[in-house]
């Protein structure tokens, strides 16, 4: 099947595509009337100025990014095939990873299908096409999907800002079946609870898996401070985990109530308690009250979600720092995280140490959490290795 060509411009990144970069900016391609003139989610083929053959991907001449790279062979075809052959190898690892279906199934680039996020939660699955060649495809995705996974369920989600800055629609709908309430998760000893249609993102943060695991390691016998808590996710396994108490605290009552009902379906209700207010109010709170804990655990929303929110961001997780820092009993742990893609771990980890020295502690760095292997890293894209945890032991 023709499909149009594109080109880039003279000096532009040939070699990088070849060997490996996800991406061509818009400003690095000819546009040209012809150009301009294509479909956004088109898949085009890429040349470079000598019309020497780079690869085959999704073109968006509305966006910043121009071109999405699907494949470096020439000839290829972007049809079932293609979407088969990509689903089945991510599947193959995280059947591999994980006994239970319930992870990302598709990681964007790092799978090979660059601004498609898939979470699996058993029988159900929620896709994210956040890029216009994957939304042009979806009705093909999503069968795709169903054939290969076997899940019943599909829901579109089309929330957040990546659509739009692709200049794509914001309606989220069932692709495939429906549901009437959570999904339950079973994970790290608890059974957590994702509102697909309603929750935040997909519904729950399987990235964080890992760092809750190795939190749930020191909390035995332990009190709980879980700050930005979502749905509990520090909470519940640090009580499977044999911890006396968890209290958590989030700005969102609906995500505490999917918490409180993890809780309760996972045994903990008695031991699990919930705060629902801004997150340094509550901090100050327990400041004055001299409260302590023996862990706790500041897991906040991007602070610097892109570059030019970097300076201001690190002066937030500083502050958390700072503020959770005297909450932590002697000999006790602080878990600080960190989602912004734009804020690294030498910089996240400079303003976080820098925050408890202000608050007159002195730490030890036990471990250093990253996404769980669900969510691979793109070698070419240092943005996708964006979560960072730290753990610290504090006197």
């Amino acid at each position: 099947m023709d499909m149009p060509v594109i080109r880039l411009r003279p000096k532009g990144p040939s070699q990088a595509l070849r060997f490996g970069a996800p991406w061509a900016y818009t400003d690095t391609l000819v546009m040209d009337r012809r150009t301009r003139n294509i479909p956004p989610g088109t898949i085009v083929r890429l040349e470079d100025e000598n019309r020497a053959h780079i690869g085959t991907g999704g073109f968006n001449a509305a966006s910043k990014i121009g071109f999405r790279m699907l494949d470096r062979l020439d000839g290829v075809q972007i049809n079932a095939d293609w979407l088969k052959a990509r689903i089945e190898t991510a599947l193959s690892l995280r059947t591999r990873l994980y006994a239970e279906p319930f992870y990302r199934l598709i990681h964007a680039e790092a799978d090979g299908m660059p601004g498609v996020v898939v979470d699996r939660f058993g029988d159900a699955a929620v896709i994210q096409p956040n890029a216009a060649w994957a939304d042009l495809l979806l009705p093909q995705i999503a069968d795709v999907l169903a054939s290969v996974t076997g899940v019943t369920t599909i829901y579109k989600n089309a929330s957040g800002r990546s659509r739009a800055l692709e200049g794509l629609d914001d309606e989220s709908l069932f692709l495939a079946g429906s549901l009437d309430g959570p999904v339950d998760v079973p994970m790290n000893g608890a059974i957590y609870k994702a509102d697909i249609t309603g929750g935040q993102k997909t519904g729950l943060f399987f990235d964080q898996r890992p760092n809750h695991a190795f939190a749930a390691q020191l909390a035995k016998g332990q009190d709980i401070l879980d700050m930005f808590s979502h749905v509990g996710g520090f909470s519940l396994a640090a009580l499977a985990a044999g911890a006396a108490s968890a209290h958590a605290v989030d700005a969102s009552e609906p995500a505490l109530e999917l918490a409180r009902a993890g809780a309760a379906a996972s045994g903990f209700a008695k031991q699990f308690t919930t705060q629902s207010g801004d997150a340094f109010a509550a901090l100050d709170g327990f400041e004055k009250e001299a409260r302590q804990f023996g862990i706790v655990v500041c897991d906040p929303p991007a602070f610097a979600p892109a570059k030019p929110a970097l300076e201001a961001g690190l002066r937030a997780y500083e502050r958390v720092a700072r503020r959770a820092a005297p909450l932590v009993s002697q000999g006790g742990y602080l878990v600080l995280c960190s989602c912004s893609h734009a804020a690294d771990l030498a910089k996240f980890r400079e303003v976080s140490l820098r925050g408890v020295s202000k608050a007159g502690r002195r730490a030890q760095i036990l471990h250093t959490g990253a996404a769980g292997p669900d969510h691979p890293t793109h070698p070419y894209l240092a943005e996708s290795s964006y979560l960072k945890a730290l753990f610290l032991r504090l006197n």
